[in-house]
């Protein structure tokens, strides 16, 4: 019998074990798309416990919390501290085959050297030590990135972030590239007229303009993008339902701005043509800048609206949606291919009914221009699992080009999550070993090795141009 999470854990031939500790293990970690709060990183925060930087904001754990029965005072609540560790640790036990029982163990490991099992027997002894632990300079935020070898951090940033902490942090020298990613969500966001209208003012405020017209609003949002581009972003995203491509003309869209600015409500056509536009604007200015979009499809959000109205949004009341991705992304991709406007592309589904529609979208609009110009993207949230990241790789390897594949993302809001990226190495190399171990493949490790090692690393560094960052340019003040 194997011990548990042992230096092979996962890894179950010979040649998966090679794989990962000749030729994975070693690579330095990319993390193109995460939740990493940067204020907290130009101050190097540090944390005072273990709940702090486990279980504050954790929606993951506090879901697990809530199925074991724990009361919400234990999860978002202002129970002590230590008793809503102690929750947490009741609850581990009750996570087998959750990638939280894994994962949990895998970050006491990574970062502070504990092998014990979490549980409610072991809860205070590793609470204390833990603890010790985090309040050392070693065990600062820049100090954890450092500990786990992150040389990229591409964080999630709305136009209307002033970027101040991007540039504090670069100002400081640290080593690490901490970049922000333009994500305008909110920005064509026209569902509610009073909080587009209340994202307009804040947009008028940062941009110091005046916004009267529809023009005025893109003449906004495009210096934003500029500023961006300036500060070393390179990098847009997008949390969608799924892709807009509605036929539209200018002055339908002219109109539409109008009345959501007089403060009527669209209707449902002017809203999605609305969208439509704004997604199709936005790609062409990544497009011109050489940007990479990325496009995360499929979640269905804010289902209990109960308990959104008490804690707001990201606090674990979201799931997998069931909605039609084919025809808008292929006819939202093609009308930029068309126009010689369509950027590199990544395309992440959280329903993984959809995994098959991905892995072959992405070879209609790979062009010969760059390798795997169009992605599909790692398994994300609820997908960011073992069956979940199989199930990936095992579709792109069978439809397209697994061997350019960008790799993994923590797609996290906790600076304890880097271990995923090993997690899913571990499960790559395990992939290709038994493969090769079944005369599936040929026994060339070294050249597996180096795919490996591309997947790991390479491939991302290439893709996003991130062998020499750009340097962020000085803050502007408005």
């Amino acid at each position: 019998m194997k011990k548990f999470l042992d230096e092979n854990f996962l890894l179950q031939t010979a040649t998966a074990q090679r794989l990962y500790h000749e030729y994975a293990k070693q690579m330095p970690i990319i993390d193109y798309h995460c939740h990493l709060p940067p204020d907290q990183i130009a101050e190097d925060k540090t944390f005072e416990n273990l709940t702090q930087i486990w279980l504050y904001g954790d929606h993951y754990k506090w879901r697990a919390m809530r199925t074991n029965g724990v009361d919400e005072s234990y999860c978002t609540g202002n129970k002590p501290d230590f008793e809503k560790f102690q929750k947490w640790a009741a609850t581990v036990p009750y996570t087998l085959r959750n990638p939280l029982y894994h994962w949990t163990h895998l970050e006491l490991q990574r970062y502070f050297d504990v092998h014990d099992i979490l549980n409610a027997d072991s809860a205070k002894k590793i609470y204390d030590e833990c603890t010790a632990k985090l309040k050392t300079p070693e065990y600062s935020v820049r100090g954890l990135l450092r500990k786990m070898n992150v040389k990229v951090v591409c964080t999630t940033d709305d136009p209307i972030d002033s970027l101040e902490y991007h540039q504090k942090i670069k100002e400081d020298g640290f080593e690490t590239k901490i970049l922000p990613a333009y994500r305008p969500d909110k920005a064509m966001n026209v569902d509610d007229a009073a909080g587009f209208n209340s994202y307009v003012a804040k947009l008028e405020a940062v941009s110091n303009t005046n916004i009267a017209s529809f023009s005025d609003y893109l003449d906004a949002l495009k210096q934003r993008h500029d500023f961006f581009a300036s500060m070393g972003c390179s990098v847009s995203d997008h949390g969608l339902e799924q892709i807009y491509a509605e036929d539209y003309t200018d002055a339908e869209i002219e109109a539409a701005f109008n009345k959501i600015r007089s403060g009527k409500e669209l209707t449902r056509e002017e809203n999605l043509k609305f969208k439509s536009a704004m997604l199709q604007i936005f790609a062409v200015w990544d497009w011109e800048k050489g940007w990479v979009q990325q496009y995360h499809l499929g979640a269905l959000r804010n289902n209990n609206s109960r308990m959104t109205r008490q804690l707001g949004p990201d606090t674990g009341w979201d799931s997998i949606g069931d909605f039609s991705q084919g025809r808008a992304i292929a006819k939202f991709l093609d009308k930029l291919d068309t126009n010689n406007q369509l950027a590199k592309t990544i395309l992440y589904n959280l329903n993984p009914a959809d995994n098959e529609l991905m892995a072959t979208m992405i070879g209609n609009f790979n062009d010969g221009s760059a390798p795997g110009k169009i992605q599909y993207g790692s398994g994300w949230w609820f997908l960011d699992q073992k069956d979940g990241m199989i199930k990936q790789m095992n579709a792109l390897s069978n439809m397209g080009l697994l061997s350019r594949f960008v790799g993994m993302l923590t797609d996290s809001r906790s600076f304890l999550s880097y271990p995923r990226h090993e997690y899913f190495r571990r499960i790559l190399c395990n992939l290709l070993g038994s493969e090769v171990e079944n005369g599936e493949l040929p026994n060339d490790i070294e050249w597996i090795g180096q795919v490996v090692k591309d997947i790991c690393y390479n491939n991302a560094s290439n893709y996003f141009n991130w062998k020499d960052v750009a340097q962020p340019a000085k803050l502007q003040t408005v």
